[in-house]
Parts: structure tokens; C-alpha cells; sequence
């Protein structure tokens, strides 16, 4: 499988030749700056974010460096690059997981699966009554978290492995296409270590990145099944218990957004926090793609907002500089703040 190069190729597709090919780099290891966030949005890759982060740079550099080689991609202009024929036949050949919702899960998603190995390893020694054995997961909130949450579970100790069992089955029978054996090998149980992701990965012919791809789509299907389902999984259910995301603005974000609610100008943000005025901006762009409630109407004047996307679509394209030219009277600022707040709903 080459689930790597079609996230690449599908992503250098949605960004028309309009970004880097970094920008993907960066919207794969997660990067919390506001540009990598705007690009989530704008170019509606937020199922992405965050997916990859134990990619290096030097791995993607080399699968970049694959993909022109094998001319699926050409070179628009430097670090530029777009699908050939074969690349787009190449996506078509091999669609994208179709579960992986980094946006919503990708900070989620190492707590969920500790939470789920170490319980299903205590399942499992409970029902050969074995109390002697090593906790698969050391992360001490997650022993505390399932202790609280063995005492609010409606099963007994010796029923637990089966119920779990079952609603693992029905879990996965939702979803054909998936293979659970990418996570099923990782469990680890009564006198059985789980393999690590680099020997499943070996043990499945795959490479490790498409493997890590593979497991991360398949803990993204099961949150959002149990998410949507709590009452058809009674045990399974409590996993995703207390799973809250936190905000997606940065912390320095947050700061500029506590100040704008108590009234203060950005040029006065700007002093308190000895920041440059363009760097708050930034913030505000953040906070438009982030907070619902924002309302940008003080910054951009209405009509002046309806001229920019109304460019932005008959361009057919986000490029700031190829909006400018359309619309001379708004600042790149203001572009930007407008894209970030209904460049999305714009488009599609």
C-alpha cells in the first residue's frame, strides 16, 4: 500500500499549486502556527492535521524526491509541485482512508489507544485470574482512569473479556474495509506481548509510516463510532469518556483573544504583549478560523467581504497576491481575516 504518497498527492492537489510542498509537512506533523491551521481549512484538509507527527523531514523530503522520479508529481517552481496524469491516476488507483479525521482526534488519539491496551490486558488477565503481570502502559492517569472506571462499569470481572470481544466485533463490522489485525496484534494479553508498530509493520510487509497510517485510521474509526454510538458499546464506550478537545488556538492566540474580549485595540494588544502588529494579526486570523462567535465586521467591512471571496471563486483561487490585484482596496490582512472566516463555506 502507498497510503503516504496518495495523502501527498491529494493534498498537493487540493493546494494548487498555491503553497509549498512544506505546507504539507506541516499540516501532517501538526505544526501549531496559524498559517498551518488557515491551510487546514482553506484547502479543506483538516482530516490531516496532526496525523504524521513521527514523520522527519528527511522521510518526507525522500518521498517527495520518489514521487518525482516516478513522475507523478512535476516541479510548478521552487518546493512548488502538482500531480501529472500519472500521479492523479496513481489517487485513483489508491484512494485515502477514508476515517482519518486528525482534526477532531489527532490530540486524542495517544491517549485512547493506551486507555484501550491497558484495559484489555487487565480484561484478559482477569479472566484467567492471573493479578501477577506488568502494566502494558506506564502513563499513571490512564491506571487511574481505569480504576475510576472499573468501579462505574455494569459488568463483572469475569464477563468483561467477552463483552469487550463482542463489541470489538461489532465495532469493526461497521466498516469492511478495515483490517483489525493493524491493531489487534499491537494488544497485548494473558502471556502475550503485543508487537511494536516497527515488528507489526514488518510482519504486515508494509513500511512503517503506511503501517502507522493504517493504525492511526483505525483508532480515528473506532473514537468516532463509539463517539456517535455510546449506548451500543456499554464497555467501549467509557474509553472515549472525558476525551475533550482543547482548544485548537495557540497559547500565545489565546493570550491576543483574551484581550480582545475585554475591548483593547490591536494596536494596543500589540504593546501590552510587545508584539508586532503583524503577529497579532496573525492571532486574529486564528481566532476567525477557531471561534465561531468572532465576528470580523470591525475589521472588514461587509461589502468589502462579499467583493474578496466573490474574487477569491471566479479566480479560483486563495493566492493572497491574485486576490490583491483583484480587490486593490483591501489590505493582505483583510483577505486573509475573510478567508479564514468563509473562505470554506465560499468554495464549497
Amino acid at each position: 500500500m502507498a497510503q503516504l504518497e496518495s495523502i501527498i498527492l491529494y493534498c498537493l492537489k487540493q493546494l494548487n499549486k498555491e503553497r509549498t510542498v512544506y505546507s504539507i509537512y506541516h499540516l501532517l506533523n501538526g505544526k501549531k502556527s496559524s498559517q498551518t491551521i488557515q491551510d487546514a481549512h482553506l484547502f479543506n484538509l483538516k482530516k490531516f492535521f496532526g496525523i504524521m507527527d513521527v514523520l522527519t523531514r528527511e522521510t518526507f523530503n525522500q518521498r517527495i524526491e520518489t514521487l518525482l522520479n516516478q513522475k507523478l508529481i512535476y516541479k510548478v517552481k521552487d518546493q512548488t509541485f502538482f500531480p501529472t496524469p500519472s500521479g492523479d491516476l496513481f489517487l485513483k488507483n489508491n484512494p485515502l482512508l477514508r476515517e482519518l479525521n486528525g482534526w477532531e482526534f489527532h490530540q486524542l488519539s495517544t491517549l485512547f489507544w493506551e486507555r484501550l491496551s491497558l484495559l484489555i490486558q487487565v480484561a484478559s488477565n482477569f479472566e484467567y485470574h492471573e493479578t501477577n503481570y506488568v502494566p502494558i502502559q506506564k502513563n499513571k492517569d490512564v491506571h487511574i482512569w481505569l480504576k475510576s472506571t472499573l468501579k462505574d462499569m455494569k459488568v463483572s470481572k469475569n464477563k468483561m473479556a467477552s463483552q469487550i470481544y463482542a463489541e470489538l466485533l461489532d465495532c469493526f463490522s461497521e466498516n469492511k474495509g478495515l483490517d483489525p489485525s493493524v491493531l489487534v496484534y499491537r494488544l497485548t494479553g494473558y502471556q502475550q506481548i503485543g508487537l511494536t508498530g516497527t515488528q507489526l509493520a514488518q510482519k504486515l510487509s508494509m513500511s512503517y509510516y503506511d503501517y502507522y497510517l493504517q493504525f492511526v485510521h483505525i483508532i480515528h474509526f473506532m473514537m468516532e463510532t463509539l463517539r456517535v454510538n455510546p449506548d451500543r458499546f456499554p464497555v467501549l464506550s467509557f474509553l472515549y469518556n472525558g476525551l475533550i478537545k482543547s482548544n485548537e488556538l495557540t497559547q500565545s492566540s489565546k493570550k491576543t483573544w483574551q484581550l480582545l474580549t475585554k475591548g483593547y485595540s490591536l494596536e494596543h494588544i500589540a504593546q501590552i504583549r510587545q508584539l508586532k502588529l503583524s503577529t497579532i494579526e496573525d492571532h486574529l486570523v486564528e481566532i476567525a478560523l477557531n471561534i465561531d462567535r468572532f465576528s470580523i465586521h470591525e475589521y472588514v467591512d461587509p461589502n468589502l467581504q462579499d467583493e474578496i471571496l466573490r474574487s477569491s471563486k471566479s479566480a479560483g483561487s486563495r493566492q493572497l497576491k491574485l486576490i490583491k490585484a483583484m480587490v486593490t482596496r483591501a489590505s493582505y490582512f483583510q483577505i486573509r481575516l475573510v478567508l479564514a472566516k468563509f473562505g470554506d463555506k465560499a468554495w464549497s
